[in-house]
């Protein structure tokens, strides 16, 4: 069921999918009205809600301002997709009925706008806040006008204003994907458009435990999907992969992890099958110079893409790094007529790492282009190190409240992805343009010591 459609012409369509949010969606309404800015208009599209929310929503049905919309569950994306039909503004933006908005917002986004023909969408930072509306922190990001040349941090999907001809050239949003974050706009409107960003916070992004985005693995399960199908729609998955596991073995590493055992599989086993998995990895190379690595894999692999490399004693030492043993591994010769154009280094130490992130590293890869690639968790903690007179906050952390420090992200789950011709160049895995795949907890979890290896197993249990 839908409001009468009246005769006025905003420059501004900005619309509110809610459900169940009656305890949020006044301020959030609210926060549309009180702009500075006045020529907008209002769509609230309420997706099935059982609480209270429709008595609020409907103390706005005669307002010339407004659009309601009734749906039953129909899910974000084809919320996304109803509004961009019956909205009438130049420009569209997307409020969550959780969320609100600075007073300035749509005045400062929709300038941004209006200043460049050729810019698509503008988006601004923003204040994390608790249930409440107390700020937790401010959320910044890089200046696309003097910083940015990498585009793989989307914006955010809700807050961002759009020209809505542009999101029309585009097909608008894909209902494929129940649960995404902006991240499939983001891809496909990037590849026609210039982007932009306002480094000043706009609104206010309530975090609870009922977000969506709080849902962390199945956001990281969609991106992948999402990287996956504009990869296949715009035939850019061109390249010969290979993952390489490197294994120092027992003469090099007494507690060494290769055949102790997760649930009952060695883990060294457990990484070779979720490379197998993979639809990326023509070949998974084992190079170790370990004789027992060496039976391991004679007996449990009669599989023409599971190679084993007999890596030299004198690239094992624990105080080498990896690029003679990567060397030697492209000069083999069952790899050099592969001819990889990708190499993938999977560590052993990180036992939950699985096909969904090597695929997703090798999708990444190609789709922004970047030389090499590496897998993160986002950290804003404060590290120290010690200099003798004491310790001392790395990067002068310790100077910021939690509110203005920048994040900082940690290698975490093991992959390290790169293009060969790259690597050639340097010698180096991480080299040139580096990206990155976030990759959920489980994955980041990582093997050390004995105790490590006695919660893996409990993860294992669960």
């Amino acid at each position: 069921m839908m409001s009468p459609i009246n005769e006025f012409f905003p420059l501004i369509s900005v619309y509110i999918t809610n459900y169940n949010y009656g305890a949020f969606i006044q301020k959030s309404i609210d926060s549309v009205f009180d702009q500075s800015f006045k020529n907008w208009e209002l769509i609230i599209i309420d997706d099935g809600s059982t609480d209270n929310s429709k008595s609020i929503i409907e103390k706005y049905r005669n307002h010339q301002k407004v659009k309601i919309v009734y749906q039953k569950n129909k899910g974000l994306n084809v919320s996304n997709n109803i509004a961009l039909r019956i909205a009438d503004g130049k420009y569209i933006m997307r409020l969550d009925a959780d969320d609100y908005l600075d007073e300035n917002a749509l005045l400062v986004l929709s300038n941004k706008l209006e200043e460049n023909d050729h810019l698509g969408l503008v988006f601004p930072d923003y204040f994390l806040v608790d249930s409440e509306g107390e700020i937790l922190n401010i959320e910044k990001r890089n200046s696309f006008t003097e910083d940015v040349t990498l585009l793989d941090q989307p914006a955010h999907g809700a807050c961002t204003m759009i020209r809505k001809a542009a999101l029309e050239s585009v097909g608008g949003y894909d209902e494929e994907f129940k649960c995404q974050d902006g991240y499939e706009l983001w891809v496909k409107f990037t590849a026609k458009y210039e982007v932009a960003n306002i480094p000043t916070p706009l609104f206010y992004y309530r975090q609870h435990g009922n977000n969506l985005t709080t849902n962390e693995e199945k956001i990281l399960k969609t991106r992948i999907r999402i990287k996956e199908k504009h990869l296949e729609e715009n035939k850019k998955d061109i390249y010969n992969s290979i993952a390489i596991i490197p294994v120092r073995g027992s003469k090099f590493n007494s507690n060494h992890l290769a055949f102790k055992k997760l649930n009952g599989s060695e883990i060294l086993k457990i990484k070779i099958d979720e490379a197998l998995k993979s639809k990326k990895f023509g070949q998974v190379i084992i190079s170790s110079p370990d004789e027992e690595i060496e039976e391991f894999i004679r007996v449990n692999y009669a599989n023409d893409k599971v190679i084993f490399h007999k890596r030299p004693s004198e690239l094992a030492q624990l105080n080498i790094g990896l690029s003679g043993t990567i060397e030697s591994v492209l000069d083999f010769e069952v790899v050099k007529n592969y001819s990889p154009n990708i190499i993938c280094v999977l560590s052993i130490e990180y036992p939950f790492s699985n096909s969904n992130d090597f695929d997703d590293a090798i999708n990444t890869l190609n789709l922004f282009e970047t030389d090499s690639l590496i897998s993160v968790r986002k950290d804003n903690n404060v590290y120290y190190q010690h200099h003798g007179k004491g310790m001392q906050a790395i990067l002068g952390l310790d100077k910021f409240t939690k509110l203005e420090r920048e994040i900082l992200y940690q290698y975490a789950g093991g992959i390290i992805a790169t293009k060969t011709s790259s690597y050639k160049k340097t010698k180096e895995l991480i080299n040139g343009t580096v990206g990155h795949i976030v990759v959920s907890q489980k994955s980041a979890f990582r093997i050390q010591t004995d105790f490590d290896l006695e919660l893996a197993e409990r993860i294992t249990e669960l």
